[in-house]
């Protein structure tokens, strides 16, 4: 665990979403990482597609980067053959 520095706009952000959520800031700012990472990861997902891949990983025993990318790229290949 760290210490991520962040400008004072950004917390202000996860401020009000964490409260409007029933987040902690802390797990707002993590949820923000994940859906951004994976985003990142795999530009062809959208956002609900990366939140049924987060659901599916929580079923699945958790967030472990290796494994979750192989559901995205098992959920890419699925969409493609739609």
């Amino acid at each position: 665990m760290g210490i991520v520095k962040i400008s004072e706009d950004m917390h202000e952000n996860l401020r009000i979403s964490s409260s409007a959520l029933s987040r902690s800031i802390n797990a707002q700012a993590e949820h923000w990482m994940r859906i951004g990472m994976l985003a990142e990861l795999h530009p062809n997902l959208d956002h609900s597609a990366i939140c049924r891949l987060l659901i599916r990983a929580e079923q699945a025993g958790g967030l472990d980067l290796q494994s979750l990318c192989a559901l995205a790229d098992a959920s890419s290949a699925l969409g493609a053959e739609a």
